[in-house]
């Protein structure tokens, strides 16, 4: 298994969210989809969780290296999204507006 690098803004995005570092290796360990991330060279991998009207998903965004994967962000998006349609603009700009280097 590669070694978890944990960046700023994850952490940060970890706390708002109130997502605890396991929560976050679950996602990562089995995933219920997978799509390219926004940023370059990046994925992002989802799972849902709770059920009727507090139903969300949980997303991490990696990006492998050799012996490392680098968590770049984690978020909680409510309801539900369909494969392949694009994140949310508030995400968006987020992204944008922070180095994930």
């Amino acid at each position: 298994m590669k070694e978890l690098f944990w960046t700023k803004h994850a952490r940060d995005k970890m706390q708002y969210y109130r997502l605890p570092e396991s929560r976050v290796r679950r996602v990562i360990k089995s995933y219920e989809r997978i799509e390219e991330g926004i940023a370059e060279d990046t994925i992002a991998l989802m799972q849902r969780t709770g059920s009727g009207k507090n139903e969300h998903e949980i997303w991490v965004m990696v990006a492998d290296k050799d012996k490392q994967r680098k968590i770049i962000s984690a978020w909680r998006y409510p309801g539900k999204t369909e494969a392949g349609e694009p994140l949310p603009e508030e995400i968006l700009k987020e992204f944008r507006e922070v180095d994930l280097g």
